[in-house]
């Protein structure tokens, strides 16, 4: 397996070489708790998500790549923010795609289910929100995490 190695303004990055739209989604639960997966392609925490599939739709997509990445079902209810920083690339090193990150920020409510871990999480974690500093994860999940957590009433634009 490859790896993922995330870039920020770096003047050593790699030139993005495509474009691939994705979802994440922040699930909260009823005890204030982030569901997070530690991914398996560079050990950072991360908000479950993916790429959007051809014939289906955003809230599809974030519903889909849930489910595989951490057993739990979810309802998608709301909009975090659109992210589309070309200062942010990230690397794949197993067929050396190098994207400029699009991605779309879902708020979702738990159905069912019980964390259960993927080819692309080795944990999957209930995280109280005061503890999500303490995990290391990189500056894009941070981001989206604290505009979450801001509460705005329109989405993030970037």
């Amino acid at each position: 397996m490859g790896r993922r190695i995330d870039y920020y303004d770096d003047p050593n990055a790699p030139k993005a070489n495509s474009l691939v739209p994705s979802v994440n989604v922040v699930v909260e639960n009823d005890k204030g708790e982030i569901l997070m997966i530690r991914r398996t392609d560079n050990d950072n925490w991360a908000l479950p998500g993916g790429a959007i599939d051809l014939g289906e739709s955003v809230s599809q997509a974030a519903v889909r790549e849930t489910k595989e990445e951490t057993g739990i079902d979810v309802e998608i209810t709301g909009l975090v923010g659109i992210y589309s920083d070309p200062k942010h690339v990230i690397h794949y090193t197993s067929n050396d795609e190098v994207r400029q990150e699009f991605s779309i920020v879902l708020i979702g409510r738990v159905i069912e289910g019980r964390p259960t871990t993927s080819s692309e999480s080795s944990e999957v974690k209930w995280i109280p929100a005061e503890m999500l500093s303490g995990v290391t994860m990189d500056r894009s999940m941070s981001l989206r995490l604290a505009n979450y957590f801001e509460r705005t009433t329109r989405p993030v634009l970037t």
